[in-house]
């Protein structure tokens, strides 16, 4: 039994010794970036053909902004790289979706 007091140590260390604000902060930024795929699946679902709702994009850049800052602040370079390249496509997405907006709306006046 000595595999399990090792695998409760080291839950203990990951999970409860290390807790902080900084780990709150990193737990609610995943759950943001993970409400985009629910987002996702329930609009898809309800089309019944793959959409991409403006939401999944918002969530993606709160998410990745706040993901973002707890790598930067954890020291991770690969986490830094992915999240801060991440949010400039969420950012194109979302001036892509409000530019055909703006077009769409100045054409029906």
């Amino acid at each position: 039994m000595i595999w399990l007091q090792a695998l409760g140590d080291w839950l203990h260390d990951v999970f409860v010794a290390q807790f902080d604000g900084w780990i709150i902060l990193g737990f609610v930024a995943q759950a943001l970036f993970t409400m985009r795929f629910v987002v996702q699946w329930l609009a898809s679902e309800r089309e019944k053909r793959s959409v991409v709702p403006i939401a999944f994009w918002f969530f993606s850049l709160g998410g990745g902004t706040l993901l973002l800052v707890y790598a930067i602040q954890r020291q991770d370079p690969v986490f830094i790289a992915g999240q801060a390249m991440g949010l400039f496509i969420y950012i194109r997405n979302l001036k892509l979706i409000f530019n055909e907006r703006r077009r769409l709306s100045a054409g029906t006046e």
